[in-house]
């Protein structure tokens, strides 16, 4: 699906698709955390089982003051994560919404196009090797 920009200096998402979503017209294909400020950055996490206390905390640090809300993606299917991992961002009293990665795309568009402190850290899975479920060990 493609969509369409309100605001051509800030992170919109422009595209998405199976395994894959573009920002501001470049393709990616790899988990990403976007700001509505502009910042983005590589989230270095590849399937819904890798998430540990460490990325959610990591969000803290992307924005110069904290988001209103991070909306967590959580790939191709919703999927919740544990409160304990989100507990950084809860003392912090920033709201976390879960959603599908692609639910997550448009509703990050929408609250950023209204001027909304958002942060979103998109799950992108990658595929599991040949014969192996992703999430199997």
């Amino acid at each position: 699906m493609k969509l369409h920009a309100d605001k051509p200096d800030a992170n919109t998402i422009t595209a998405y698709g199976d395994g894959w979503i573009a920002v501001n017209g470049e393709r990616l294909s790899q988990s990403v955390v976007l700001a509505s400020s502009g910042e983005r950055v590589d989230w270095r996490c590849n399937a819904h089982d890798e998430l540990d206390a460490r990325h959610f905390a990591s969000l803290l640090e992307l924005m110069d003051s904290p988001p209103e809300l991070v909306i967590f993606g959580s790939g191709k299917r919703l999927r919740f994560v544990r409160p304990a991992l989100l507990q950084s961002l809860i003392h912090k009293g920033i709201g976390v919404e879960t959603m599908d990665t692609q639910a997550a795309c448009r509703t990050f568009n929408i609250l950023a196009g209204e001027g909304r402190r958002v942060l979103a850290a998109l799950l992108i899975e990658t595929s599991a090797p040949e014969g192996q479920a992703s999430g199997d060990q």
